[in-house]
């Protein structure tokens, strides 16, 4: 399965625009067999765009990995008194 690239979503966008266009004209002029076709590859489009939201989205969602920050660490202040 490819990728499509983050870059490559305006030109995504203009595919499948360009699809919808041609199916309408498709069904306008009753081309069964070319329909078909366009609407695999219109599919094939906005499988692809949707991919492109759901890393979109999940590389802005911050994770909480329950890992100490520094602040967090240097604030502390031990219990025991250090022997000299």
């Amino acid at each position: 399965m490819l990728r499509p690239e983050p870059d490559q979503r305006g030109r995504l966008v203009e595919i499948r625009d360009g699809l919808l266009a041609r199916i309408i004209e498709a069904e306008r002029e009753g081309r069964l067999g070319e329909l078909e076709g366009l609407e695999v590859s219109l599919s094939g489009a906005q499988d692809k765009l949707a991919q492109l939201d759901a890393e979109q989205a999940r590389r802005s969602t911050a994770v909480d990995l329950g890992i100490p920050t520094f602040p967090d660490i240097a604030g502390r202040h031990g219990s025991a008194p250090l022997q000299p």
